[in-house]
């Protein structure tokens, strides 16, 4: 998980495009490519349902 608020590049696991996002999400991301939700807000941290590739400085 995610301790600091950070962006992090993601990649999706249904067509693995990859995409940059903030950890602290406070709106649905969703890929860009296909449509499929890879963070959802969680009043904080938000949930990743998508693989983390790199955590990004």
């Amino acid at each position: 998980m995610v301790k600091d608020s950070k962006f992090l590049k993601i990649r999706c696991t249904k067509c693995n495009n990859e995409q940059n996002t903030f950890g602290k999400a406070s709106t649905p991301v969703k890929c860009l490519v296909c449509g499929e939700p890879l963070v959802d807000p969680k009043g904080g941290k938000g949930k990743i349902r998508a693989r983390i590739l790199e955590v990004l400085n």
